[in-house]
């Protein structure tokens, strides 16, 4: 049995939270790895739709176990506001069932303003961020200047991991104008969320080794897209961490040989939220269609998402660079009822057709896509459970993009509904 990793193949919103519930029934522990709440998931089962930004997508589900890994940054206000929300719709949230890394840092409402004050900017270089903290909560941890989980049990490494934090951001809470931190305010807060954080803290990569010694079945479960990734993103429009399945073993705290199987998951075409550049963006009615059809808005910050047509340039050069085994293909039914549908295949810059993203952000802003055109379908795909339940030219299209991508489609999610899933290859079966 393969341990398994979820990453998403394009720039994030791909559709991951369906996928890893529908994975997590097979699974014993899921665990995050990377990001913050800055990534949302939104989980259907039966009438109870849950939306997620931090907590491991196995929280719904009774009998497993979920952790938030080292690589994750933990906004601990943000934490306890998720799971009193999940409690009132019934979910139990103890250190029974949910374990946070020891030596995870954590997101202090300082990072949020500072976050704030960059996108106000009009020098700074503001991306279009989710002014959540994600950012400079991860330049403190790079800095060694973080405060860590651990770091609330002990006032005397507590009060030193404040003094450099405190000196670094008020130099540049002073070249924005902004007043500088009220420390004892700050130190209030914490306090306050200090013995209840406390009680879920563990050292996480003992607990997963233990796991998997005992055969269970773990799985990672990346936030956002490969595209986002820190170092192999549209950068500087990307994340402030590893996307990619390889940082899956870091940020759990295991080694790289206890991920046995990655899932990418793909959307039928292509969406992301920001700016950023975006060869195959529909600025018409095909893209509005696109938008409206497959609700296309943020789960965190209810920002409408580009749409466009499906880039298999992209999506190759992240099954490359996160050595994915197959995707799961997900939202199939929002191009129903198209007459014709677009596939980038290549892109062309200064006369010249490449077929890999390049780094450059001029060229990245500068290219142009070659697309190959397929027949669409009248038919509905929503709700089908098997191969045979969809039209050819639909079946045409998956194949067409297994091909261009060069990796197998494993799952195929034909509405937000979990049973919707065509199973062609269980990944937790390498």
């Amino acid at each position: 049995m393969a341990n398994v990793a979820v990453v998403g193949a394009q720039w994030g919103d791909e559709g991951k939270g369906k996928i890893v519930d529908w994975l997590s029934e097979r699974a014993d522990v899921v665990v995050r790895f990377q990001g913050g709440h800055n990534a949302g998931h939104t989980l259907v089962i039966g009438n109870q739709t849950y939306k997620l930004s931090l907590l491991p997508s196995g929280i719904v589900r009774g009998g497993k176990l979920s952790v938030i890994g080292n690589g994750v940054v933990i906004d601990p206000w943000a934490l306890f506001a998720e799971i009193g929300r999940l409690e009132a719709q019934g979910v139990k949230v103890s250190p029974d069932n949910l374990l946070i890394a020891e030596n995870a840092c954590l997101i202090l409402p300082v990072h949020g303003e500072l976050d704030g004050y960059r996108e106000d900017s009009k020098n700074a270089g503001g991306i279009g961020t989710t002014r959540r903290g994600i950012g400079p909560a991860y330049e403190d941890k790079v800095g060694r200047r973080a405060v860590r989980v651990s770091d609330l049990a002990d006032a005397a490494t507590l009060s030193r991991r404040l003094d450099a934090l405190i000196t670094h951001h008020d130099a540049l809470r002073a070249g924005f104008g902004a007043p500088p931190i009220d420390r004892a305010a700050l130190e209030a807060k914490l306090a306050e969320v200090a013995p209840r954080l406390l009680t879920f803290a563990k050292p996480v990569w003992l607990a997963l080794e233990e796991m998997r010694a005992a055969g269970k079945r773990i799985l990672y479960e990346g936030a956002q897209g490969t595209m986002l990734d820190i170092d192999h993103g549209t950068y500087p429009f990307v994340t402030s961490s590893n996307t990619a399945a390889g940082q899956a073993a870091v940020g759990a705290g295991v080694g790289p040989r206890a991920v046995g199987y990655v899932l990418g998951i793909t959307k039928a075409y292509t969406t992301r939220v920001g700016g950023g550049p975006f060869p195959t963006e529909l600025n018409d009615a095909v893209g509005q269609r696109l938008g409206e059809r497959g609700h296309e808005f943020g789960t965190v910050t209810g920002r409408a998402r580009r749409c466009g047509w499906f880039d298999a340039v992209m999506v190759r050069q992240a099954v490359k660079v996160g050595g994915i085994d197959g995707i799961a293909l997900t939202k199939l039914d929002v191009l129903d009822g198209l007459d014709e549908l677009k596939i980038c295949v290549g892109y062309r810059l200064r006369g010249e057709v490449i077929r890999h993203f390049p780094a450059n952000a001029g060229d990245q802003a500068a290219v142009e896509p070659v697309f190959e055109v397929l027949q669409g379908w009248s038919e509905s795909t929503q709700g089908a459970r098997r191969w045979a339940d969809l039209p050819a030219t639909a079946i045409k299209y998956v194949k067409r993009i297994e091909e261009l991508i060069e990796a197998p489609v494993a799952l195929l999610s034909t509405s937000p509904e979990r049973d919707d899933t065509i199973l062609v290859h269980d990944p937790f079966r390498d």
